[in-house]
């Protein structure tokens, strides 16, 4: 069986023999409602997503803005559970490497980190990004995630600095997310200035890919980020595009902003010579 972490390292691969960032969409499952949300995932393997970033809702997440925050509130509170978030990786991951952003708790109900790695596998994850799970935090908790075959993503800060930066890149599989300014996720207005310095400085200590997420709130948001990073993760735009369009047209919705923004992020880069 193919680990986690080699499907990921492929999708990177495949973009980037194509000169261009791989596209990484993210989705709450059960938003805005379990069908629709299939659909969604669907809609992003139809219109350009390399990988596909499949949140799991949680009460308390920590990292999250109000338009995922709110999206994560409805889908528990019309009964969505881990395992309707998993039926939906199971759909897609044959199709694209799916990542699951989820929080620890979620981890640690149930059988605990070596049962939710072995589901998630089951369903054909290739990875899970941990936002509370801090490098040095519970290292037992990686562990059985990555014993189960999946990729444990970090999550790298403007804020991140000197050795605690390098431990960071040094533990990282599948990819480092760089997070690209402080504060919870959420559309921003501008790409940050001190981007393209953080993400060669981290290229420098990594020896997987390099993606920047939070606050890409634009077809040429993301490609401008494209130009420096190895993936461009776009996350509360969607989620809000999905939510003004309603179930009817989410899906549709979704897809028609996929589309734009990979034409954009493929067109971004100089052609090679």
């Amino acid at each position: 069986m193919t680990q986690g972490a080699e499907r990921i390292a492929a999708a990177f691969a495949e973009a980037r023999a194509e000169n261009r960032a791989a596209l990484m969409p993210y989705m709450m499952g059960g938003f805005p409602d379990l069908e629709t949300s299939r659909a969604i995932a669907r809609s992003y393997a139809d219109n350009g997503a390399d990988l596909i970033e499949l949140g799991i809702p949680f009460s308390d997440p920590l990292a999250d803005g109000p338009v995922i925050h709110e999206a994560a509130v409805k889908a528990l509170s019309a009964g969505t559970r881990l395992d309707h978030v998993l039926t939906i990786c199971r759909e897609v991951s044959d199709e694209v490497p799916v990542v699951l952003m989820v929080y620890t708790n979620s981890i640690l109900g149930g059988d605990g980190p070596a049962a939710f790695g072995a589901r998630a596998v089951e369903a054909g994850a290739s990875g899970v990004i941990v936002p509370d799970l801090p490098l040095g935090e519970d290292e037992t908790i990686r562990m059985a995630l990555t014993g189960a075959g999946l990729a444990v993503v970090p999550l790298l800060a403007p804020t991140t600095l000197g050795d605690r930066r390098t431990e960071i890149c040094e533990i990282a599989a599948g990819f480092v997310y760089v997070v690209s300014s402080v504060g919870t996720t959420g559309e921003r207005s501008e790409v940050p200035a001190h981007l393209q310095e953080l993400v060669e400085d981290v290229e420098s200590k990594s020896e997987v890919p390099v993606a920047v997420g939070f606050g890409i709130g634009s077809a040429e948001h993301a490609a401008t980020v494209g130009q420096v990073a190895d993936g461009v993760i776009i996350g509360s735009k969607l989620v809000r595009i999905a939510a003004e369009a309603g179930p009817e047209g989410a899906a549709d919705a979704v897809g028609r902003f996929m589309a734009e923004t990979a034409d954009a992020v493929a067109s971004a880069r100089p052609a090679v010579r």
